[in-house]
């Protein structure tokens, strides 16, 4: 809407924005003669709802009671993040992804162990947006894939039901690549239901009335890139001990998946990713200082593994080697200067060490890569500031 100017609207913005951060769309909205409101009051008159953690139409029920009483009430306007956009006529804002997240980070945002994240993407249900040094990195449509699958997971869904719903809800698309990302799901539960038209269908094929639905999607799929985090090239044999590896991890049998990882190292020789996940497997294990070790082999035969680095480095402080932590730290964003996980766990690391000055740098450098993070609160208390706002003026 460069048209559409915003005198007299006072707009808030609820959750967190996955195109920009706060601060940007508060100076959007000033830009356009309206009024960023901070704290929401009763002048608000626009209320904007981040699609980062509500994607899509927005529920009245997923807001604060004061907001769905301002919306009721006819006190405000509710719309989407994309919605927002649009209508300020930043189309391309609304349909393009600015923010990146990494496994790490999207652990953290819905409270699903890591281990677990790792296995989406092993399963190829997430795809990379793109990968630096081995670090994978997703943009906001994987983000709500794996908002989705934590939905699930948390009501109890194993990753074989999950393989077999979407196998049957997919199962009449065969132009489908990607169930999660091309088709209209929506999760009841620990199930999946594909929205269709007017309709709801269940893995089953019955079918039942949506008294929610937006209009109809067209399920024609795009063509869709092939993943840029190529598999693990290894000979046949040893690709049967990762798989068995990752299924009994999946089942819980850690142990079990140890051997087989170390099996695999074994007939395959010394591989810098099977390190990497043994030693994922070992630390859930409790034997950290195998863990470690497994680390350190993967860093020896990868210098760029800069994930590899980041957990050595997680490790380290963890076992109370600081110092030896700081340098894993440091040799990870050595290699890869915009990781911002690195640079969050070695801000953590130094204020640990009393070294808030060179820590300092370090918060401020997360902040500006992952300011839409889920550790960006704390980034912002450590520093100091009183807000996110405040730290951006």
């Amino acid at each position: 809407m460069e048209a559409r100017m915003l005198t007299n609207r006072r707009v808030f913005f609820a959750g967190r924005l996955a195109a920009m951060t706060k601060r940007d769309a508060h100076g959007l909205v000033r830009q356009r003669g309206g009024t960023p409101v901070a704290k929401f009051d009763d002048e608000v008159n626009w209320i904007i709802v981040g699609e980062l953690q509500t994607p899509g139409q927005v529920p009245l029920e997923s807001l604060d009671e004061p907001l769905q009483q301002a919306v009721q009430q006819g006190q405000a306007e509710l719309s989407s993040e994309r919605e927002f956009l649009t209508a300020l006529g930043l189309t391309d804002a609304a349909d393009d992804v600015h923010r990146l997240y990494t496994l790490a980070m999207m652990a953290e945002l819905f409270a699903i162990p890591l281990a677990e994240i790792r296995r989406w993407h092993r399963r190829g249900w997430l795809q990379a947006t793109k990968e630096v040094r081995r670090l994978a990195y997703f943009d906001f449509p994987e983000v709500t894939i794996a908002r989705l699958l934590a939905e699930l997971v948390q009501a109890g869904a194993t990753p074989t039901s999950i393989d077999r719903e979407l196998a049957a809800l997919a199962h009449p698309y065969p132009q489908v690549r990607r169930p999660l990302a091309e088709l209209p799901l929506r999760v009841e539960g620990k199930h999946l239901l594909l929205r269709e038209g007017a309709s709801l269908i269940e893995p089953s094929g019955q079918r039942r009335f949506d008294f929610d639905a937006p209009p109809a999607n067209d399920l024609t799929a795009p063509e869709t890139p092939p993943p840029l985090v190529a598999p693990l090239e290894v000979p046949p044999q040893v690709a049967e001990l990762l798989d068995a590896a990752a299924e009994w991890d999946e089942q819980g049998h850690l142990s079990t998946a140890a051997d087989h990882y170390r099996a695999a190292l074994a007939a395959g020789g010394p591989k810098a990713e099977v390190n990497f996940l043994l030693a994922d497997v070992l630390y859930r294990l409790g034997d950290r200082s195998a863990a470690r070790e497994r680390y350190y082999m993967a860093v020896e035969m990868d210098e760029n593994y800069v994930e590899a680095r980041a957990n050595l480095g997680c490790l380290l402080a963890e076992m109370g080697q600081t110092d030896l932590a700081v340098a894993a730290f440091e040799g990870a964003l050595a290699y890869h200067p915009d990781y911002p996980d690195a640079h969050y766990h070695l801000a953590r690391t130094l204020d640990e060490l009393n070294r808030s000055g060179d820590a300092e740098q370090h918060w401020q450098a997360f902040l500006l890569l992952a300011p839409d993070s889920p550790w960006a609160d704390e980034a912002v208390q450590r520093l100091g500031w009183d807000d996110h706002e405040a730290a951006a003026e």
